[in-house]
């Protein structure tokens, strides 16, 4: 008698799809060759320019787009906007040379999932695309918080109002407090007596109320509505452990 088995019949895991943006071509060959050194991932095209890059993405549906900000024709933020508008699964690394505020600003404004210097190691590269792929922001959450406070406080903020908020249950609340703080699904699970699959589902309901397609975006939200003054206005909202 022939036994089989479960897992010899489940397919192979389909490889990370990456599309490289980048307007010098050794820069692109060399993205190129490490995203193919990794097993898990495939480089799946390449763009000389935003115009490109958005033409690519949606013709060729990557999961992952490392994107340079400074290109011509379009720049790398204008073209990350065409495509996390196209496709809400998109995941866009912007790289760059500065690491100035205002750019990582706009761009995870935008929708970009994270953002890396040009010379970072190739591991922290590859690091990034699977962090993103698994829907994390490749930015550590103190620096995310302080910058996007930093350049949200020199924004106007007469156009935006905490509306949205203002539907959001007082657990709903709590929890996008946590978020604010840069707390892991885990750490809000604990923090908030809840299960894991609770959080997820809290996660997935906010991001539809407020209209916004990640965590970042939602801390950015947070910032540029005011929100996060009326947290530190309430002391027991501001720690949600409390």
């Amino acid at each position: 008698m022939v036994e089989s088995r479960s897992d010899a019949l489940q397919p192979p895991p389909q490889r990370i799809r990456v599309l490289v943006a980048e307007d010098q071509e050794l820069a692109r060959a060399a993205l190129r060759d490490l995203i193919d050194s990794d097993p898990a991932l495939s480089a799946v095209g390449e763009a000389r320019n935003g115009r490109e890059a958005v033409e690519a993405a949606n013709l060729l549906r990557p999961k992952v787009i490392l994107m340079d900000i400074r290109m011509p024709i379009m720049d790398g933020i204008e073209a990350t906007r065409r495509i996390c508008a196209a496709d809400a699964s998109a995941r866009v690394i912007m790289l760059t040379t500065f690491d100035l505020d205002e750019y990582v600003y706009a761009a995870l404004r935008v929708g970009a999932a994270g953002f890396l210097l040009k010379n970072a190691p190739a591991r922290e590269i590859v690091r990034a695309i699977h962090t993103v792929t698994e829907g994390n922001a490749m930015l550590a959450p103190e620096v995310t918080r302080r910058m996007i406070a930093e350049v949200a406080a020199r924004h106007d903020r007469r156009s935006h109002r905490s509306s949205r908020f203002d539907v959001l249950t007082e657990r709903e609340r709590e929890v996008v407090a946590a978020i604010v703080q840069g707390m892991s699904n885990d750490e809000i699970a604990g923090a908030l007596f809840l299960s894991l699959a609770t959080v997820k589902t809290y996660l997935s309901r906010l991001f539809a109320k407020l209209m916004v397609r990640d965590r970042t975006q939602l801390v950015i939200l947070a910032y540029e509505s005011g929100f996060v003054d009326t947290l530190r206005s309430t002391p027991q909202a501001d720690d949600p452990r409390r």
